[in-house]
């Protein structure tokens, strides 16, 4: 019984069973993974695997347990090679921060150059993806924290806290109709928005979840003509004259968007929160608490260590 063999336990389940991309991503062959997972059952006296033939369909009920304990094992190898950088390297290492494209665009140009100003040898990615990719690459720790405003919440296995709220907003061309109604009377109806073709978000993304359900207890049907993953997108269209744009509020940049009109649209949609979340029992080095702190003046290092280090009820 070996750690090699774990890996390949581990990587296979990950790959959905396919070991010929277990392989791939272990930098390995495909048979050398299939004889060390037979070595690996035989040693055991069970079978992990159930298998179709030559293929491997799913899990046993003893490789259920068998994987779950592989997990945790793992998990604390990697803890340990994290405890031993914290104390040998205590400034230097890497972040992976898996977030929306409108974190990366909006909110995070606001934290990274202090952090990197206070960590300068620590390598920064940013992994952009849908917040169920973004919840994925943190549950596989391909990233050390994730932030998003859908989806973190109440996803099983992770440990998250809010880091700002923020509403929406409507964007036009200052010659659209609804410039001069909002000169005149101020806050929009819905009724007002579901009058024109709408360009808005994905329904994966930044509160779509509150436009869809606003519309439909108003017993509205909007014209959404185009949804995108990216509020510059979005201003795009509108700019070429497709419709009106519901976008976050914090991707209205007056100076850069100056060609086109905001009206905030909060009473509509209600409020929404953007959390960060990490992976529970994993340990994060110093600086990953830092980074964390710097998103929101609530958030003290030791207010995020208390909550990441609480045991669940």
């Amino acid at each position: 019984m070996n750690l090699q063999q774990f890996r390949f336990v581990r990587e296979t389940i990950r790959r959905n069973f396919n070991l010929t991309e277990a392989a791939k991503s272990l930098y390995t062959s495909q048979p050398g993974v299939s004889k060390a997972i037979m070595e690996f059952e035989q040693e055991l006296g069970v079978q992990i695997f159930e298998r179709h033939g030559k293929r491997i369909k799913g899990l046993t009920r003893p490789g259920q347990a068998v994987a779950a304990v592989i997990e945790r094992i793992s998990r604390e190898i990697e803890n340990l090679r994290r405890v031993s950088d914290e104390f040998a390297k205590r400034d230097q290492g890497s972040l992976v921060i898996a977030c929306t494209h409108t974190q990366a665009r909006y909110a995070l140009p606001k934290v990274i150059p202090a952090f990197k100003a206070c960590f300068p040898k620590v390598h920064l990615t940013l992994a952009e993806g849908n917040p169920t990719q973004v919840v994925e690459m943190l549950l596989n720790e391909q990233a050390d924290l994730a932030m998003a405003t859908e989806a973190l919440a109440h996803t099983p296995g992770l440990v998250s806290l809010p880091c700002y709220s923020w509403t929406h907003s409507v964007v036009f061309r200052p010659d659209h109709p609804l410039a001069k109604q909002a000169a005149k009377r101020g806050a929009l109806k819905l009724t007002d928005l579901a009058a024109y073709p709408i360009v808005t978000y994905d329904r994966a993304f930044s509160g779509r979840r509150s436009i869809d359900e606003a519309f439909a207890v108003a017993g509205l049907s909007p014209d959404i003509v185009l949804e995108a993953i990216d509020a510059d997108v979005i201003k795009t269209y509108v700019d070429v004259g497709l419709g009106i744009g519901i976008i976050a509020g914090i991707a209205f940049e007056p100076l850069r968007d100056s060609h086109l009109i905001s009206v905030p649209v909060g009473h509509l949609f209600g409020e929404q929160v953007t959390r960060v979340a990490v992976k529970s029992g994993v340990f994060l080095r110093d600086y990953v608490y830092t980074f964390i702190s710097m998103l929101s003046p609530d958030l003290t290092p030791q207010h995020v260590k208390d909550a990441v280090q609480a045991k669940p009820d």
